[in-house]
């Protein structure tokens, strides 16, 4: 998935958008995110670093912390006896890619709940799903690295010719993803999700990231055909052109006319993921029922297809919206009812700020709410460290800062920050508390 930002000048400040009448703020949740890589040097090996942090979060009003436990190359930061514990992570440092190594014994995810509860905040495990492996120049880490015997899990990659790769022969980026259809690979991450649930009782919430596919370009194994064969109903005579060709997976794009199968493939993707939705909160709710089963997405729906996602509501029908590819039968795997929190990536520029669609913050947040009606709570969310939030002159990215959360809050449920390395790198604490505040103070 790519992404699109807009460069910024001060010519093109869009803070002129007429703002929703005012709500009732005070009560909203604020999320601050902890990914795991790019803050390992600072919380690997030191629990005082937890606790002097999240102090700072509480500091600024934050009121829930998603804290990273499976990252992206599959190994665990939380007690399981299913996996490798997560040995090292690679991180970025002043443009050269760096090793930490995990010294400490003692238990990760339990030294940011003990923290954050002394200090009132809600601790949420945020899970990256359906990965299995990362591979850099530092080193190829997780499952799919170790254990030769799972290499049908990873996904089988249309490749552009289209020819098709395992996703460990493809050149297709650092992340290795598993094949989110196949029901071993299913079965695995919900022991890890029970294990999450069993083994921290004193947990606030799950958060599913990546629970997804890949991208447009998977999985087409033999063993997913097969499946979506019994799906349709009948064998297929030229697959995968028949479903998705390689033009499209190279353009990006959807052609005039579309191949035969493709609504299908679509509805098959998207129902692939609704039923496990369905099994893992089954799962985790069935441990403990007072456990906040959530998920992150990226808010940019219209596309969001290419995943294999429908978040929204059974009562959207993407088939009038989007009819170029979706079928009246999607709406059906709206996964909406089952999360308790939907996180929406509200991941538009610093000066893409208001407006009613997709691509600015504000839009990203109602054009969420719209989808998801009230089946689950809505919590919009910024990214202010990539893209032109890297870019922009900090005084404007300073205050979008705080213009983003305010706006963020009353456009949604509550707001979320992406990342708390951001903040401490840049010492924006300060802006990040006064959009709280001004959010918060909102009547």
């Amino acid at each position: 998935m790519s992404f699109s930002f807009c460069t910024a000048s001060k010519k093109t400040w869009e803070w002129e958008w007429d703002q929703e009448s005012p709500v009732d703020n005070s009560d909203k949740p604020r999320f601050i995110c902890i990914d795991a890589s790019a803050n390992f040097p600072d919380y690997a090996n030191s629990k005082e670093n937890i606790l002097r942090d999240l102090t700072l979060a509480k500091d600024a009003g934050f009121t829930d912390i998603q804290v990273l436990v499976r990252p992206t190359n599959g190994d665990a930061l939380f007690k399981t006896d299913k996996v490798d514990q997560v040995k090292w992570l690679s991180y970025w440092d002043n443009g050269v890619q760096r090793q930490l190594h995990r010294t400490a014994e003692w238990d990760y995810l339990e030294a940011f709940i003990e923290a954050g509860h002394s200090l009132g905040l809600k601790i949420h495990a945020l899970f990256d799903t359906f990965t299995g492996s990362r591979r850099n120049s530092l080193g190829h880490t997780g499952l799919l690295a170790r254990d030769p015997s799972k290499k049908h899990w990873a996904s089988s990659l249309l490749q552009a010719d289209g020819t098709i790769k395992n996703g460990l022969d493809a050149d297709a980026g650092e992340t290795v993803f598993f094949n989110p259809v196949h029901e071993e690979v299913q079965e695995y991450l919900l022991g890890l999700l029970e294990d999450l649930a069993t083994n921290y009782p004193d947990l606030d919430g799950i958060i599913i990231d990546r629970g997804r596919f890949a991208d447009l370009n998977s999985d087409f194994s033999d063993y997913t055909r097969a499946k979506f064969e019994q799906y349709i109903g009948t064998s297929l005579t030229n697959f995968p052109a028949d479903v998705v060709t390689g033009e499209m997976v190279a353009s990006s794009s959807l052609p005039s006319q579309l191949p035969p199968y493709f609504k299908e493939w679509i509805e098959f993707r998207a129902k692939t993921i609704y039923d496990f939705m369905g099994k893992a909160r089954s799962r985790v709710k069935a441990i403990n029922s007072k456990l906040n089963f959530s998920v992150y997405v990226g808010g940019w729906y219209s596309t969001y297809y290419t995943v294999g996602v429908n978040w929204a509501s059974k009562s959207f029908d993407a088939a009038k919206a989007y009819p170029k590819w979706a079928s009246s039968k999607l709406k059906d795997y709206g996964y909406a009812s089952l999360m308790d929190y939907i996180l929406i990536g509200a991941y538009a520029g610093p000066t893409r700020i208001y407006g009613d669609k997709e691509w600015s913050v504000q839009g990203f947040c109602l054009q969420a709410k719209d989808k998801i009606k009230s089946d689950a709570i809505v919590i919009g969310g910024i990214d202010i460290g990539n893209g032109a939030w890297a870019t922009t002159d900090r005084d404007i990215v300073n205050q979008a800062v705080v213009e983003s959360i305010v706006t963020a809050t009353n456009s949604s449920d509550g707001c979320f920050v992406f990342d708390i390395i951001h903040l401490k790198k840049r010492d924006q604490w300060a802006f990040a508390k006064e959009g709280i505040r001004k959010a918060s103070a909102a009547k």
